[in-house]
């Protein structure tokens, strides 16, 4: 197996909802455990998200977890995740459908060098940047 970076997304118990919503914007499937099933926690913490992994058509590989109780956890804007590529069909449909009951905080339109690119932050506060490559001239 070769290596291979993908994003690890934090919710506080939102992660079940937000993983299922980008399965509907990317399709492919989705991998979740809880906590219990796990035989960690018992209570409020069983039915959170211990790990989820979904792996998309297009080859993405998206993973998320909620956090437990007594873990801490920072929401910051350092972190946005990055699509880019030539399929502008399927770029733009993913870019409608992360900003839907979101923000678009760039258009998504050309740009001076040449690509179509904008930014969103989808319904669970999680920044996009989605670059579309255009043909070299």
């Amino acid at each position: 197996m070769t290596s291979r970076l993908n994003p690890y997304l934090s919710f506080s118990d939102t992660a079940r909802q937000a993983m299922e919503f980008y399965r509907g914007v990317f399709g492919g499937e989705l991998a979740l455990s809880t906590f219990g099933e796990a035989g960690g926690a018992e209570g409020p913490d069983a039915d959170k998200i211990m790990h989820a992994q979904l792996e998309t058509p297009a080859g993405y590989t998206l993973m998320a977890s909620d956090t437990p109780a007594g873990m801490d956890r920072s929401v910051g804007s350092n972190v946005s995740i990055s699509l880019s590529g030539d399929d502008g069909d399927a770029l733009r449909g993913y870019f409608a459908g992360l900003s839907a009951g979101g923000a678009v905080t760039m258009p998504l339109e050309k740009q001076v060098w040449g690509d179509e690119f904008g930014m969103c932050v989808d319904p669970f506060g999680v920044a996009w940047m989605v670059n579309i490559s255009q043909p070299a001239a």
